[in-house]
């Protein structure tokens, strides 16, 4: 008997009565049907959207004043979107912007927001800072995850330390990892520095569109130290993950004790910047596109400009730094923006290049709500809107 011949034999023998002579196609399968499709779709994709939802209702996350996002969680956007939604409830303005708005190296109880409120008398300014929020990724965060900031009053911080070099400006051919690099334009307009892998640049795209995406991001950076579950379970062979989910947020305390000191007590040196030019800047334009942005949201914007360290600037920066703030005054004006470019603060308020100490925050504060322009367009509406 040939091959064949016994191949077929073993074929019609392993088929079972009364099905005839006719083989099942494959082996131990489940073939479902176009109706059974569409029902494990529809399954699916209630899942993706209420497992977000739910854990929204299991995780605690009771923001008390002066809160702010925690240091480690960063560049957990889903929270930062679930905060913006508490936020735009609970406040009539936030103040926005990146580590001088966050306050890197103060304690929550002595930012920018904090002095603003116990200037005021009342708890109206909420901090919606985050650490290392360039320009270029503020607009993303804004555009992707900052949705619900509609109809509120903004103080939109501008820190010139993003225009100090071509490398701070992103404008370099060579790679450079900056910070939040998943919210900047992927694809058009090109950044030159960016040279992230086609399919990273993917699905930082995709997870701004897909909130379970951005949920599963979330439990990664704030129960398994920003790894994937099998990294972290390499990682820790004796832990288990379900252990981890604790549903508990860190603190949004940073306060090293050893950082209070100013940057002529650390030793900082005069540095001659190599500021970039407005008009060529990549941070500026991007700074452009947020008060846009907002203003098409029917937000009232505030700018705050600095206020930069320039006693640490030397050479010709300083020169050149007070050229840009004046074009960048200009273009405030022309566009009817509200701002308040304060003088430099006293050298020993600087902790380096743009970030005050607490006493420089508290005089800020009080320079902030007794001028004019920010009285008549921030503190008067938020007058109103108690009344």
């Amino acid at each position: 008997m040939q091959k064949k011949d016994i191949l077929d034999l073993k074929i019609r023998n392993s088929v079972p009565e009364g099905h005839g002579s006719e083989v099942p196609y494959g082996s131990n399968c489940v073939r479902l049907s176009a109706r059974e499709w569409l029902i494990i779709g529809i399954i699916l994709s209630a899942l993706f959207y209420f497992v977000p939802t739910l854990w929204e209702r299991m995780e605690k996350f009771e923001p008390e004043p002066d809160y702010r996002l925690p240091y480690v969680l960063s560049s957990d956007y889903w929270l930062f979107d679930r905060y913006c939604r508490w936020a735009t409830s609970e406040y009539e303005t936030l103040v926005i912007g990146d580590s001088v708005v966050w306050g890197h190296f103060v304690s929550e109880h002595n930012t920018l927001s904090h002095y603003l409120n116990e200037a005021v008398g009342q708890d109206r300014f909420v901090n919606l800072g985050v650490d290392g929020i360039h320009p270029v990724a503020l607009a993303g965060l804004l555009r992707y995850y900052g949705r619900d900031i509609t109809g509120k009053s903004v103080i939109l911080h501008f820190n010139p330390l993003w225009m100090s070099s071509r490398k701070q400006d992103l404008q370099i051919e060579k790679e450079f990892h900056f910070n939040h690099p998943k919210l900047v334009p992927q694809f058009i307009p090109s950044i030159p520095c960016y040279k992230d892998s086609y399919s990273r640049r993917l699905s930082a795209v995709v997870v701004r569109y897909v909130p379970f995406l951005s949920w599963t991001s979330h439990l990664k950076i704030a129960y398994f130290e920003s790894m994937d579950l099998p990294t972290w379970t390499l990682e820790h062979p004796y832990e288990s993950p379900l252990k981890a989910l604790t549903l508990q947020l860190p603190a949004s305390e940073n306060d090293d004790q050893n950082e209070h000191i100013s940057w002529t007590e650390k030793g900082i040196i005069k540095k001659d910047f190599q500021w970039v030019e407005l008009k060529t800047s990549l941070q500026w334009k991007s700074f452009q596109q947020s008060i846009e942005m907002l203003k098409a949201r029917d937000n009232r914007i505030f700018v705050l400009v600095g206020p930069f360290n320039e006693h640490m600037l030397k050479g010709k920066s300083i020169d050149t730094y007070r050229k840009m703030k004046s074009e960048i005054k200009a273009w405030l004006q022309r566009n009817n923006v509200p701002y308040y470019m304060p003088e430099a603060l006293p050298s020993e308020f600087y902790r380096d290049a743009s970030h005050p100490l607490g006493e420089g925050y508290a005089v800020l504060a009080k320079q902030l709500s007794e001028n004019e322009s920010f009285r008549s367009s921030i503190l008067s509406i938020s007058n109103n809107g108690t009344d």
